[in-house]
């Protein structure tokens, strides 16, 4: 018996860390899981310190979609400690478990599970912590089709002294965003990468990037080479294009990425979750729709399929008054300098190679082709497709939650016009910088006027403030751009 309370029962599993035991709670009656993480004689090991923050920050997130820690106890056993993390059961098995098992999933079967490792993610984000190990092995899929992503190991918050290091990665290399892959510290788009590359490994049935013995070839290709696409996405490939893309600032924040999955092919959300996994022999579960709240709550909002968010747009021209942003090419240029520094730190134990594609290094992804696009913003145009106030809603709603992440994607979001009109991208960081978290309260729209009409509670270091806005869009492509103030 574990610290007087917990039973173990069967060994259930082992990871990088150590075992994990499936035990019963006698306490309360319950059945739990129990991960061992060993003590030195002589002091606390990283082991023990990633267990530790992996309770600290899984308790911070009270998330139907991450597994729950209930306790960190430690265990004396013949003058030998050793720590337990005390966790939710999850019977049923991991993504890349059911991969194997079935092969691969179809874009109907892979969407409610992306979507609620999505929904786990956009709660992560807004609380500031970054998972940095996003993969298939990490999102655990019950018989009833509830998803749950899992350890928080390492994971960091913003608040992270270590967040300032450079040279040291980890993750899972097949997974890792390029980013990352070339030293530079991990960030919320980088999990955006690391689910996008989930995504396609549920939809090809292997990783993106096969790594087997070629580490350093694996991650040249990561920073170099243009991403893989998967010729079985259907109507999953926005969705992928929009989260596997080379330049962080164009990814789409991940609740976008949930949002469009939730929708559905033809915006039929239900049909879509619960026929998937009913597919897979598991029960499927009804969308919720989700609101964000001052304490960083989600927010999941309906996304018309015929509505996609705009398509990626080149960044805007690097600022040398910007600290921390380099142009991709400066960073692709270093990257070959900093990958020994990479092999390095995967060296030390980060990143198993449970779901990276080891087991089959013959095998290739499929080759990519550098999809094309413009340079510069893109022009307001007609569409084919008349708006709908969903569809502008939608779009604002992203605008809002973009803006708040990353102001600089946030800026793009607005026509050229109106970015002059807000005396340009500096002045629009100063105040979207200092937003900490944002949500609607009530919002129209009029497509005949292309008006959406808002009012919304943000935070900022002076305290939280109510505001109603009218916003003016115009079409771009299938998407829209902002043009000004009512």
């Amino acid at each position: 018996m574990i610290a007087g309370r917990y039973t173990l029962e069967a060994e259930i599993g082992r990871g990088g860390m150590g075992a994990v035991w499936r035990g019963r709670d006698e306490v309360l009656g319950r059945t739990v899981a129990l991960k061992r993480i060993g003590v030195a004689p002589g002091g606390i090991t990283p082991d023990a310190l990633r267990a530790e923050r992996e309770a600290k920050l899984a308790a911070k997130l009270n998330h139907a979609n991450v597994v729950a820690v209930f306790d960190l106890v430690e265990e004396v056993q013949d003058g030998r400690s050793a720590q337990w993390l005390v966790m939710e059961h999850v019977a049923g098995t991991d993504l890349a478990e059911l991969v194997r098992q079935r092969g691969r999933l179809s874009p109907d079967q892979a969407a409610p599970i992306l979507a609620q490792t999505a929904s786990a993610l956009a709660a992560a984000h807004a609380a500031g912590i970054v998972h940095r190990d996003v993969k298939p092995s990490n999102i655990l899929v019950a018989p009833d089709g509830q998803v749950k992503l899992s350890d928080f190991g390492i994971a960091r918050t913003s608040a992270d002294p270590a967040l300032t290091q450079t040279g040291l990665v980890t993750g899972s290399p097949a997974y890792l965003s390029p980013e990352v892959a070339s030293g530079q510290q991990a960030a919320p788009a980088s999990d955006v990468w690391s689910w996008g590359a989930t995504l396609f490994h549920a939809l090809e049935g292997h990783p993106p990037y096969q790594v087997g013995d070629n580490l350093l070839g694996a991650l040249y290709r990561i920073v170099h080479e243009e991403p893989p696409r998967s010729p079985a996405a259907g109507w999953l490939a926005p969705v992928l294009e929009g989260t596997m893309t080379r330049d962080p600032a164009r990814r789409w924040p991940i609740a976008t990425a949930q949002a469009f999955l939730e929708a559905g092919p033809g915006a039929r959300p239900a049909g879509v979750a619960a026929g998937g996994l009913t597919g897979l022999g598991l029960a499927g579960e009804t969308p919720r729709t989700r609101s964000y709240d001052d304490a960083g709550s989600t927010q999941v909002l309906p996304l018309d399929r015929g509505a996609q968010p705009p398509p990626p747009r080149d960044p805007a021209p690097p600022r040398e008054d910007r600290p921390g942003r380099r142009p991709w090419l400066v960073v692709a240029a270093a990257a070959a300098a900093l990958l020994v520094a990479v092999v390095v730190a995967f060296a030390i134990g980060m990143g198993r190679g449970d779901d990276d594609g080891s087991a089959d290094p013959g095998a290739s992804a499929p080759s990519a082709s550098a999809s094309g696009s413009g340079s510069g913003e893109p022009s307001p145009s007609a569409s084919a497709e008349p708006p709908t106030e969903e569809a502008m809603t939608s779009f604002v709603e992203s605008y809002i939650q973009t803006a708040v992440r990353d102001p600089e994607a946030g800026f793009r979001m607005l026509t050229p016009d109106f970015q002059a009109a807000s005396n340009g991208f500096s002045a629009y960081e100063e105040f979207w910088g200092s937003v900490s978290t944002a949500r609607i309260e009530s919002i129209s729209a009029d497509p005949d006027t292309l008006e959406v009409r808002y009012r919304y509670r943000y935070v900022r270091p002076g305290g939280p403030v109510t505001q109603a806005v009218v916003l003016r869009l115009v079409r771009a492509g299938d998407g829209f751009l902002i043009d000004g103030e009512g």
